[in-house]
């Protein structure tokens, strides 16, 4: 698994993460849980499979214009 995005905004991640999962890439967010309490600690992290890490940045560059 590959990190792609990371931040402790949950809403950005979980945008980033439906735009990747309406790409057909299979997406997951780690440490939603810790990123949501606000204390700035522990981003939460978008992750994907090893072989879709090239394609997912394209994705998420547009996404982000």
């Amino acid at each position: 698994m590959r990190v792609v995005a990371e931040g402790l905004d949950p809403v950005r991640i979980g945008f980033l993460r439906a735009v990747l999962v309406d790409a057909g890439i299979e997406a997951v967010i780690l440490d939603s849980a810790t990123a949501s309490l606000g204390l700035g600690v522990v981003p939460a992290r978008l992750v994907v499979r090893d072989e879709d890490e090239v394609q997912a940045r394209r994705i998420l560059d547009d996404a982000d214009g």
